[in-house]
């Protein structure tokens, strides 16, 4: 199978995805280097924003308001560092293609890999993470089981293909309307108290309980949580997420694509 590329070019399926991973790699490295450029503690900062956030909920939630749930800051690591790593990944992209301007101007290439880049900058992150909940886990008696052989992957990929489905949109969306910039990190914050991270699913009352399953990221939130305190997963809410996460990486997608030719008379 041949690709036509936009400078005239025919490659071959394995050349295309060669090139696709070499330029998604460069531009990962580029996400790197400017995130720690000047910063002594580097990875830590990314381990310890989310912590400190957990560590707020926690004296909020269990000593103010008395919340009943063991293992409290396990439960809100569980959730607080996959939900940093979405609304980073989202937030962020508004400005994937606005802050790229100049070379979106100048180089025909596969502009979807600046988004990409972003969103495998802050799923890296996430999973560098997990040593930091496993410490945790095992702080509390609990250790991995024979599930995340299976679970951890799939879990990472239905994470990834609804964050890059969602930042496609976002990042495109916001070349058209600047203001989508603004509307999108008072979204996420909106969608985060809607998102079982701080409270239980459970604690929900039973009228609502269907919110979890049009919730697309409620269903990846609940079965990190409940592989990391050794519950049992929730197959339904995985097919949920499955489903969502393949929807949506498909409907941003074919945004972008319809949209693309226009990017350099829009950054």
């Amino acid at each position: 199978m041949n690709i036509k590329m936009r400078n005239g070019k025919s490659w071959g399926m394995a050349r295309f995805l060669e090139y696709y991973r070499d330029l998604t790699l460069v531009l990962l490295q580029k996400e790197f280097t400017v995130r720690y450029k000047n910063t002594a503690l580097g990875y830590v900062w990314s381990v310890l924003n989310p912590l400190l956030y957990a560590i707020i909920y926690l004296f909020v939630f269990k000593v103010i308001f008395k919340i009943q749930i063991q293992n409290y800051l396990l439960f809100l690591v569980s959730g607080v560092f996959f939900w940093q790593a979405f609304s980073n990944s989202v937030c962020a992209s508004s400005s994937a293609f606005i802050g790229n301007s100049s070379l979106i101007k100048k180089v025909q290439f596969s502009r979807e890999c600046l988004v990409l880049s972003g969103v495998l900058n802050d799923l890296t992150h996430f999973i560098l993470s997990i040593p930091i909940i496993v410490i945790i886990m095992v702080f509390y008696g609990m250790a991995p089981t024979l599930d995340w052989l299976w679970a951890v992957p799939f879990l990472l990929t239905v994470q990834l293909l609804l964050t890059f489905g969602i930042a496609l949109m976002v990042a495109t969306g916001n070349l058209f309307l600047r203001d989508l910039e603004r509307l999108i990190t008072f979204l996420v914050m909106l969608w985060f108290y809607l998102t079982p991270i701080i409270y239980k699913e459970d604690m929900v009352p039973a009228a609502l309980q269907w919110t979890k399953f049009v919730n697309p990221v409620a269903g990846i939130a609940i079965n990190w949580r409940h592989l990391f305190m050794g519950e049992p997963l929730a197959p339904l809410l995985l097919g949920s997420a499955g489903v969502w996460s393949a929807a949506i990486f498909a409907l941003g997608y074919w945004i972008y694509k319809k949209s693309n030719w226009k990017f350099a008379e829009y950054v």
